[in-house]
């Protein structure tokens, strides 16, 4: 059997982190997030962590193939998972390119890119909601928040089409209950 490897992509206060709680716990999912595998990585000081933190110690953005390393680390050490859900990742077409050609070469394909969309101004109110529960000062600053919508716009969104091109990408509303949200994902899932 394939395993059911995802993408779970939208901009910030989109409502990730959220659903793909959900998904992992519904289908048997590792949730591959390169956030919490940085850290991780840092913590347990391996030799990519250690290479990591120089680089963000300096401020400078940790590099594909740095990033690329800790992902195949972490689908090596999961090896009887039933697939895995990619959040925050990949954030550019050269990181999906590089993950296709593990993936494929492993014969376990990304089965769908699933998009949550939601209005800039849904999500400028989700992110000062957010911040205000989580103290997060980037979500509760608007001038901010506006900022990241807009890095993710021009920088992220693009991989819709390289995904398109794939017949891979898939629109969901972002908008409604959690239930709501989880049901459309359910189904574009299949």
């Amino acid at each position: 059997m394939s395993k059911l490897n995802i993408v779970l992509f939208g901009p910030p206060g989109a409502g990730k982190g959220t659903q793909s709680a959900f998904l992992i716990q519904r289908y048997g999912l590792v949730h591959l997030s390169t956030g919490d595998l940085l850290r991780g990585e840092i913590k347990e000081e391996t030799e990519l962590g250690i290479a990591a933190k120089e680089l963000m110690d300096r401020g400078d953005l940790v590099p594909d193939h740095i990033v690329i390393g800790m992902i195949r680390n972490k689908i090596e050490s999961h090896l009887e998972a039933k697939g895995f859900i990619f959040d925050g990742f990949p954030r550019t077409q050269a990181q999906a390119e590089a993950l296709d050609e593990m993936l494929n070469a492993k014969s376990e394909p990304i089965v769908a890119m699933l998009a949550l969309e939601v209005p800039d101004e849904e999500l400028v109110k989700r992110l000062a909601n957010r911040g205000k529960s989580s103290g997060r000062a980037d979500d509760q600053d608007e001038a901010t928040a506006r900022k990241r919508i807009a890095v993710y716009t021009r920088e992220t969104s693009p991989l819709k089409e390289y995904y398109k091109a794939q017949g891979k990408f898939m629109p969901i509303n972002g908008v409604g209950s959690l239930d709501e949200i989880t049901d459309r994902l359910v189904k574009a899932i299949g």
